[in-house]
């Protein structure tokens, strides 16, 4: 069978829009892409232009999902600048392996490496190397909030500290933060998806022992277990709609760390973390996203 490969370039806050739209369409997900040299140690540099790529299988479905998304560019193409549509034709197992070539050795913050699972790479001395297979699941490194978040977990995660990892997607982040001394993790994610490749992405690390994932998020309960570090790289609307469930599983003085959030959306998180008599540590902003940390107090019971 072959796949049709739909392109547009576009800059960073509209490669954002144009990926959450190729996702709901896409064989595989979307890949988004920037023009960088493939050495080893090439960060991101926002403003490079971007790429984003879908992959439609040449089946009964593809007529009706290429309209789609034709409509849905045309559409965000009110909102943001977009180059032209492209589009070319592959072989099923030229796809196999095309989408691959658009991810790269990365480094993020200070000490976190990301490395796609069929690239080699040598690590420098005190970096840690988080191997991916990324599959259809969110959390490439490539996007901003996940940069944020693994940064924020070089800061926050201490030798044999717990962690809840909210929406694991890919697992990075849990993986991450098992790499820098966490002793367990709680991985949750309600897609399946995301679960299977987490799950795949943790065993390939040989770190099951201190992960553990399942097919959940988190609620209110009478007698929650606690964690050292909650964190939630979702959006800013579900943060602020399971804040109660979420500081709840914070132990007194444990940190939130909250990603997914675009800047003007931002009041809603902080007015629902406050509600919780959570304290702000700090913030930091990529593009149009940031991360959030707050602390909760150690005297609120």
């Amino acid at each position: 069978m072959k796949v049709l490969e739909i392109a547009v370039r576009a800059d960073a806050a509209s490669a954002d829009a144009l990926a959450e739209l190729f996702d709901t369409y896409s064989y595989g997900g979307a890949v988004v892409e920037q023009v960088v040299m493939p050495e080893q140690g090439e960060t991101l540099d926002a403003a490079r232009p971007f790429t984003v790529r879908a992959f439609l299988l040449q089946d009964e479905t593809l007529d009706e999902k290429r309209r789609a998304l034709e409509r849905g560019v045309w559409t965000l193409s009110m909102l943001y600048p977009f180059g032209e549509i492209e589009t070319r034709e592959l072989a099923e197992q030229d796809y196999a392996h095309a989408w691959k070539k658009f991810y790269r050795v990365l480094h993020v913050g200070a000490r976190t490496v990301i490395k796609p699972s069929w690239l080699a790479y040598t690590a420098r001395e005190n970096e840690i190397v988080i191997e991916l297979d990324p599959g259809m699941a969110f959390g490439t490194g490539l996007h901003a909030t996940t940069r944020l978040c693994l940064a924020m977990l070089e800061k926050y995660v201490t030798p044999h500290c717990e962690m809840l990892d909210v929406g694991t997607g890919s697992g990075i982040l849990a993986i991450g933060a098992a790499k820098l001394g966490a002793q367990f993790v709680d991985a949750r994610d309600i897609d399946p998806i995301a679960v299977e490749t987490a799950q795949q992405n943790i065993a390939a690390s040989d770190l099951e022992n201190k992960i553990r994932v399942s097919s959940a998020s988190v609620k209110v309960e009478e007698s929650p277990r606690r964690f050292d570090i909650v964190v939630a790289n979702i959006f800013a609307d579900t943060i602020a709609e399971l804040a109660p469930a979420l500081i709840q599983h914070l132990r007194p003085d444990g940190v939130f760390i909250g990603s997914g959030i675009l800047v003007e959306r931002a009041h809603l998180v902080n007015d629902a973390l406050r509600e919780q008599k959570m304290i702000p540590v700090e913030k930091h902003q990529e593009e149009d996203w940031l991360v959030m940390v707050y602390r909760r107090m150690t005297n609120d019971g």
